[in-house]
């Protein structure tokens, strides 16, 4: 319900412009005794024109922008840093009205420009060689707010170099999120929205069975990337702390689910952690568990985070991990770490907290390395 303030007669502000949809900025419109077609002028003035104020909509009504700019406005967070890394990787620090921030981060490369959102403020699944859930979960992200970071990193790119790909692989456990995430992915997609093909989009998860099925189940052919980061249990729960809610074998069953609905491959991602994970015997271990589903891995050389105690693994190591993979038949592509200079890299990003506030009760240690 829209409160109106009793002197001016405008709605009080109750929800960001990327939270609504076509049909919902539509709805509201027609509350308001408004011509419906008003929402597409809106949405094709911000997402095709990139228009960011309502001031610069200049075939709608005054009135109804002086409306609109209160009840949805259309950039919601600020900008509280911008960091620019050598290789080209720029990363944004956004702000949220209640004191929670998120970092976003745009990769470029020569053939696309890709958005890394975040799903939530904080972590909760806590992996031990990740930065992102040290200071734990804030709070979920809204599906806006993640529109929102796709359309800054969108702003940062140059004309002839536009967005093409987004991952959902920022801070948080998008499939913990679930109906903001693919809310957040509807409006990516959709023809009023920012038109980014499905298949250029990638949903990333530590792995929940049950919401990986149900995605599968919306047939949206978005890529769907695993984090897997080690080939067997008894390690994988060393490191992952929610590894010990779901095994091995119910996450490739849930793979080929996925495989089956939608026939798009599964991506494995697989941080390589020095003197952990990295060996022979775990090469091997990763391409059974790969041939037991449509997969193809990504390999990510573990990248620091500072008071974790984990080592980069040397660049032979990795190689023969990645030649291993290979020898076995496994599509394997070795990823380039972006952005390590401005902590933008993958496993560096973080919820921001005061210093003052942060309370650090636990250090934490390296495990034992598999038998």
């Amino acid at each position: 319900m829209i409160e109106v303030h009793p002197d001016r007669r405008v709605p009080v502000a109750a929800k960001a412009l990327f939270d609504h949809t076509l049909d919902s900025l539509g709805s509201l419109l027609a509350d308001w005794n408004e011509p419906t077609y008003r929402a597409r002028q809106v949405m094709e003035w911000v997402y095709r024109h990139g228009a960011e104020a309502y001031t610069d909509m200049t075939n709608v009504p005054r009135r109804l922008r002086e409306k609109l700019s209160v009840a949805a406005p259309i950039f919601e967070g600020q900008i509280l840093r911008k960091s620019d890394s050598d290789d080209g990787t720029v990363k944004l620090l956004l702000g949220w009205a209640d004191g929670g921030n998120s970092e976003c981060v745009m990769i470029p490369d020569e053939e696309r420009r890709t958005a890394c959102v975040s799903t939530q403020v904080g972590c909760p699944v806590g992996c031990s060689f990740c930065a992102s859930g040290l200071d734990g979960l804030q709070r979920q992200l809204s599906a806006g707010q993640m529109v929102e970071q796709v359309m800054r990193i969108r702003r940062l790119c140059e004309p002839e170099d536009r967005l093409s790909n987004v991952v959902f692989m920022g801070t948080g456990e998008p499939l913990a999120n679930y109906d903001a995430t693919l809310a957040a992915v509807r409006t990516i997609n959709a023809p009023w929205g920012m038109q980014i093909g499905a298949r250029k989009i990638t949903i990333s998860t530590v792995g929940l069975p049950a919401q990986m099925r149900k995605l599968a189940d919306e047939q949206l052919q978005v890529t769907l990337a695993l984090s897997l980061h080690a080939p067997n249990d008894e390690l994988r729960r060393q490191i992952i702390p929610w590894a010990s809610r779901v095994t091995i074998e119910e996450l490739v069953e849930a793979a080929r689910y996925y495989f089956d609905r939608t026939g798009r491959e599964i991506t494995i991602e697989y941080v390589l952690l020095g003197d952990v994970n990295d060996r022979p015997q775990h090469a091997e271990e990763l391409a059974a568990v790969c041939h037991r589903m449509r997969s193809n891995v990504n390999l990510i050389v573990y990248n620091p985070v500072p008071g974790l105690d984990f080592q980069r693994p040397a660049p032979r190591v990795a190689e023969r991990f990645l030649d291993s993979l290979r020898a076995h038949g496994v599509n394997t592509h070795l990823r380039r770490s972006r952005g390590l200079d401005v902590d933008a890299a993958c496993g560096q990003l973080r919820r921001q907290v005061p210093q003052v506030q942060r309370a650090r009760t636990a250090v934490a240690t390296k495990p034992m390395t598999s038998p």
